[in-house]
C-alpha cells in the first residue's frame, strides 16, 4: 500500500478490525520509510456482474455508478456521507441477490433503489425518480408526491415572477 504522505510503497499493517455491519475492513497502517499512520478499507467488490441497459446493452455494473447517483438524491439532506455509503451497499447487496447468471436489468436496479429511496426519505426519492423515471412536467412530480399520503406540505411558499 502506498504511503499518502511520501508515496513509499511499503508499509506494516498495524491493527485490522471489522467494520460494524462486517462488510468491511479497516487497516491501520504505518509507512516503513517515514513512518506515518493512515487508515485503508478493504471491502467485497461485485466482479462479472453485468448490467443490462433499457435499449438492450450490456455493461459492466460499476458500484460507484450507484453510489454517485444515491448521494445526488441525498445532497443537502440530513443524512452523513457514511450514513449514505451504508445505504448504498445495502442497496448493492439486494442488487447481487437480484441478479442471475451474472446479469441484473437496469429497470430491476432502479426498481430497489426506488423502493428502498421511499421508505429512507420523501425528497431523496423524488430527487432520484424524477431523473429515473424521466419527469417531464409538474403532474408527474404531483403524483409521485401522492404516494406518500401522510405527508404533508407545511409552510407552503409561492414563488412570484
Amino acid at each position: 500500500m502506498q504511503c499518502p504522505r511520501c508515496k513509499h510503497k511499503n508499509s506494516k499493517v498495524l491493527e485490522s478490525r471489522t467494520t460494524q455491519e462486517d462488510h468491511a475492513i479497516r487497516r491501520r497502517r504505518e509507512c516503513l520509510s517515514c513512518h506515518f499512520r493512515f487508515s485503508t478499507y478493504e471491502q467485497v467488490e461485485i466482479l462479472d456482474l453485468s448490467v443490462i441497459k433499457r435499449d438492450g446493452r450490456r455493461e459492466p455494473y460499476y458500484f460507484e455508478k450507484l453510489y454517485n447517483g444515491i448521494v445526488k438524491a441525498f445532497e443537502k439532506r440530513p443524512d452523513t456521507e457514511k450514513d449514505i455509503r451504508r445505504f448504498a451497499e445495502s442497496i448493492e447487496r439486494d442488487i447481487h441477490k437480484k441478479a442471475k447468471g451474472g446479469e441484473v436489468k437496469s429497470s430491476e436496479i432502479g426498481a430497489i433503489v426506488i423502493k428502498r429511496l421511499k421508505r429512507k426519505d420523501p425528497v431523496a426519492y423524488l430527487r432520484f425518480a424524477s431523473v429515473y423515471l424521466q419527469f417531464q412536467d409538474i403532474k408527474d412530480f404531483e403524483e409521485a408526491i401522492n404516494v406518500f399520503p401522510n405527508y404533508k406540505i407545511q409552510n407552503k411558499k409561492t414563488i412570484n415572477n
